[in-house]
């Protein structure tokens, strides 16, 4: 249990990353593909202030992930590092002319130095996800063998599996943000806004299925075994589960239901990765089973202990932003506003919470240190991810009652 645990942290936050930075690449498409006219403008305008406020929290997940992997499998990190060191290098650069453009964007005095800054952006946003998906078909395909840069430097990650999932990822970024910005403009009151991106997640959505298709096609003449467990073995419950998602997404947005296909369009997902794994498991990379690519004992619970620990600050952060985020706010004034008042009393049973919430983190660290038997570390884990909630619920509670207020 001590090897699995992390790996699943690890997919974990890569669907977080897909699913809500999947929406920050495709918003970035959408501004490239608006065209021109005051309608074009207010697409890009709609599309940058929706994720401007969180695209820095949505690429936390892609470094927990990547700092999970180097620390509980740091094999597995090498491997993968070292030989698809090229498509790395492109996402990272691709982010980070991201990030820039979204930071000088609100200093651009003229429409020329927007559209500039606007044209970065959108392409570092087809090139960041199409290279992270060349890197997953690099995976998937078996061609990223243990060792420091053992595989093909080029042929690894350039070749029809790797092209197609990159092609995958686009669409899929495209998909997801159509859907999330469509919910977005209702919010605000902007019914023309919202048919507009309903359009686009309907087309985005067609795109997205064919392209699914032809990764299988792939999948099946380059890694027939994966394929062979995805489709007739241990991960056909979870591409069922995403084909349904899917088509639910779809009729949703047909009937304008976009706060839920928000949620079934992230289970789609979900259950492509949970898929992925599934097919894969028990292999990390070709031949390197997840128990020998762990680190040793006392290296995994610490991470453990770490990352659940963590999530008791980070996701309290997160629900509060994007709480912010979709009432519209985050504006100075009315970000003064909702501080809270010094003299606000403590919520009722905030207490007792705190205190159960040691007392898991106590008998989570007692049973996972002082014991080697696996009965006694599912026992501690249950009782840090106790911890995890209860520590988050205690957090998290002024902020509920002070909404209700």
């Amino acid at each position: 249990m001590l090897d699995t645990l992390p790996i699943v942290f690890v997919l974990a936050g890569l669907v977080f990353y897909v699913v809500l930075g999947g929406a920050d690449f495709g918003a970035g498409l959408w501004q490239l593909l608006a065209g021109r006219g005051a309608p074009a403008k207010r697409i890009r305008d709609h599309a940058h202030h929706a994720m401007g406020p969180v695209w820095e929290a949505n690429h936390v997940w892609l470094i927990f992930v990547l700092t999970v992997l180097w620390t509980a499998y740091p094999t597995v990190f090498a491997s993968i590092a070292s030989t698809l060191s090229i498509p790395f290098f492109v996402a990272a650069i691709g982010i980070i002319l991201r990030g820039g453009a979204y930071a000088l964007r609100s200093g651009t005095k003229t429409a020329r130095e927007q559209r500039s800054v606007e044209t970065v952006l959108s392409v570092s946003s087809i090139l960041a996800p199409f290279a992270l998906g060349l890197i997953v078909g690099a995976i998937a395909g078996e061609r990223v063998p243990a060792g420091n840069a053992a595989g093909d430097l080029v042929t690894s990650w350039w070749n029809p599996l790797s092209i197609t999932i990159g092609l995958i990822s686009v669409a899929f970024s495209a998909y997801l943000a159509a859907v999330f910005l469509s919910g977005d403009a209702v919010r605000r009151g902007e019914a023309g806004l919202a048919e507009r991106f309903r359009a686009r997640a309907l087309v985005s959505g067609a795109v997205a299925g064919v392209a699914a298709v032809a990764g299988l096609v792939a999948l099946r003449s380059d890694a027939h075994r994966l394929y062979h467990e995805l489709v007739f073995g241990r991960g056909l419950p979870a591409l069922v589960v995403s084909v349904v998602a899917g088509l639910a997404t779809v009729g949703l947005v047909r009937r304008r239901r976009y706060e839920p296909a928000r949620y079934t369009a992230a289970l789609a997902v979900a259950a492509v990765i949970a898929g992925w794994a599934l097919a894969q498991e028990p292999y990390l990379l070709e031949g390197l089973t997840i128990s020998q690519a762990a680190a040793p004992r006392d290296t995994m619970i610490a991470v453990i202990v770490a990352v659940i620990a963590g999530g008791i600050i980070l996701f309290p952060a997160l629900a509060v932003l994007f709480r912010l985020t979709l009432a519209g706010n985050l504006s100075p004034g009315e970000a003064a506003a909702d501080a809270p008042g010094e003299n606000r009393p403590a919520p009722a049973g905030g207490t007792l919470v705190v205190r159960l919430a040691v007392a898991c983190l106590v008998a989570g660290l007692g049973f996972l240190t002082a014991a080697d038997a696996a009965w006694a570390h599912a026992i501690g884990v249950a009782a840090l991810f106790g911890f995890a909630i209860l520590g988050a619920a205690s957090l998290i509670a002024p902020e509920v009652t002070e909404a209700r207020d």
